[in-house]
């Protein structure tokens, strides 16, 4: 006899899966690892892309950025921190803005320079691309709103133009920039 047929004689071949079962076996790989997706997107962070110019010099357009979603899912909202949020009548666009305006603060803006609740805001350690010189009539936030604007004050979509926005429009917190390469790992602020 033969080696090679010697190193058979006492070995049983594994049996092979059906078809069916190789099928679902992947149909089920496949749908866990969409799940998962959906619940890392759903509850802790998102990445966007930004686009625009509204946040130069803060964030330029193209840039990717990482967005957390626990702190807000817990209602831990800071005047100041950069937000992915929702407008009203805008569908699921999404925007990237500061968060200038707590519930309950009274914003105003003379000759271009923001006050929230009587005091004038420091926003010297912005990197703001351009300021606006507008003014706006003093607006108190209710229990549920919020109001955002663009470090870009001469270039942005933002609470001056479409209101305050809703607790459930804010997103995410955007944290980091991953894109482009140059920039990556780039603490928000």
């Amino acid at each position: 006899m033969s080696q090679a047929v010697k190193k058979n004689v006492g070995k049983k071949e594994a049996p092979k899966r059906p078809l069916w079962r190789e099928i679902l076996s992947w149909v089920l790989t496949l749908g866990s690892a969409v799940v998962i997706a959906l619940l890392i997107r759903t509850f802790l962070f998102i990445p966007v892309m930004v686009k625009g110019e509204s946040m130069q010099n803060t964030l330029m357009n193209k840039e990717i950025v990482l967005a957390t979603k626990p702190e807000y899912l817990r209602g831990n909202f800071n005047r100041g921190d950069i937000v992915i949020c929702n407008y009203p009548d805008r569908g699921s666009t999404l925007f990237v803005k500061r968060l200038v305006g707590l519930p309950g603060d009274t914003l105003e803006i003379r000759e271009g320079v923001l006050y929230v609740n009587g005091e004038a805001v420091d926003e010297s350690g912005i990197d703001m691309y351009s300021q606006s010189t507008a003014s706006m009539s003093p607006l108190t936030l209710g229990e549920d709103q919020f109001f955002v604007m663009g470090d870009n004050r001469g270039n942005s979509n933002d609470s001056r133009r479409v209101g305050p926005i809703t607790r459930k429009m804010v997103v995410a917190h955007v944290q980091r920039v991953v894109w482009p390469l140059s920039k990556f790992w780039q603490k928000v602020e």
